[in-house]
């Protein structure tokens, strides 16, 4: 037992490790409210696209859909990272992350919100036109909200795999949780530091996981 503890929670490494982490840890907090905001935005457009736009501009946002779906996230982002400098187009580690990420999340925020825009009888959108709003005030006032309620617990479980996802950030030797755990691991020759970030990653995204077990649970009662 002492062995094991010794070999993956060594309370002296922890020491040791902690503040580096931390730093990690606050880098990946920082990324993800960059990207989560940006992702839903980029797919809550994306959806509106789809569902007022033209016939043309539908076969478009399908085709960004399922580029981005299909394509790898962390092939997109070495090939953003790395590739863009051939073409004379120097780029920050965290501009490159934060393109990749917002692409990869908005194709995917988009068929959320494609669904829940779908969900919200035609009747709804007639009824606000019929009061007096114009398109923009019906989808704002009374469209958007509605859908987003309706697709809620598929936003969550979105969110926590946006976070998840920026430990590819370190494919680019950007200073975040992953990346900074796996250095430390490599410098104290002991797993601890790897351990440590994942019970970091467990405290933060926990929370998330349980609120959505709760709301899929209370949405099953209700149907």
């Amino acid at each position: 037992m002492q062995e094991l503890i010794n070999v993956f929670f060594s309370p002296e490494i922890i020491v040791k490790v902690w503040p580096f982490l931390l730093q990690g840890l606050i880098t990946t907090v920082e990324l993800s409210l960059l990207v989560i905001p940006m992702g839903l935005v980029g797919g809550l457009t994306v959806a509106l696209f789809y569902n007022q736009g033209s016939k043309f501009t539908r076969t478009l946002v399908i085709l960004f859909v399922d580029i981005f779906r299909s394509f790898p996230p962390l092939v997109l982002l070495i090939l953003i990272y790395f590739g863009l400098p051939f073409l004379q187009i120097e780029i920050s580690k965290i501009s490159a992350v934060a393109v990749c990420f917002i692409l990869n999340t908005s194709s995917y925020y988009g068929e959320v919100f494609r669904a829940g825009l779908e969900s919200v009888p035609k009747g709804q959108m007639e009824a606000a036109r019929a009061s007096g709003l114009n398109l923009s005030q019906s989808l704002l006032y009374v469209i958007i909200p509605q859908s987003v309620r309706n697709v809620l617990p598929e936003l969550i479980s979105n969110t926590v795999e946006v976070i998840k996802l920026t430990s590819l950030a370190s494919v680019v030797a950007l200073p975040e949780l992953l990346n900074n755990a796996r250095q430390a691991q490599s410098l104290t020759y002991n797993p601890t530091p790897i351990v440590l970030a994942a019970l970091m990653y467990l405290v933060i995204l926990w929370p998330m996981v349980r609120l959505l077990s709760l709301m899929e649970h209370k949405s099953s009662h209700v149907k």
